[in-house]
């Protein structure tokens, strides 16, 4: 364990963190932009969330994620968890490009289950770090793992292919 950083730095961490982390969203904002029109479109799981639930839960979840992955910045330093952390953003914005913007439900449902397994391990090992960056990635976890199913009933109930 390193020793804790200076205000000054463990702040711009934060920042940076949160810059980065919400790089991701962006992305995947810009790429879903259709989103709601397709949401509609689809037939859908007596169980599928209303659309404008998914803004404010994925707001919460990626503030969750930054200040996750900066407590353990701040614990163990730039590590390789905080490289897999950064490598699995790209994943994570994938989904909404490869489900929205190119209506391929199969490659998202791939890509959400890539996600899902580093999620759980980045989990597991942020929890070994900092408990409480571990419970800060439990919420994402958890809605990652109901995404995933969402994902695979969208894809099997319209036949793989998606309106765009």
């Amino acid at each position: 364990m390193t020793p804790l950083p200076s205000r000054s730095k463990s702040l711009l961490a934060l920042v940076f963190f949160f810059a980065v982390t919400w790089l991701a969203a962006i992305v995947g904002i810009l790429s879903s932009q259709n989103a709601p029109v397709i949401y509609t479109k689809i037939v859908q799981p007596s169980w599928a969330p209303p659309s404008y639930l998914f803004g404010p839960v994925w707001t919460l979840l990626y503030c969750l994620m930054a200040i996750a992955v900066w407590l353990v910045w701040r614990r163990s330093g730039v590590n390789r968890v905080v490289v897999i952390y950064l490598v699995h953003l790209i994943f994570q914005s994938l989904w909404s490009a490869l489900f929205f913007y190119w209506g391929r439900a199969d490659l998202a449902l791939i890509d959400i289950v890539i996600l899902w397994a580093m999620i759980v391990w980045l989990t597991v090992s942020f929890w070994r770090i900092d408990r409480r960056a571990g419970w800060l990635m439990l919420p994402y976890l958890l809605w990652v793992t109901f995404a995933s199913a969402l994902n695979g009933a969208l894809w099997h109930l319209n036949g793989g292919t998606l309106p765009r």
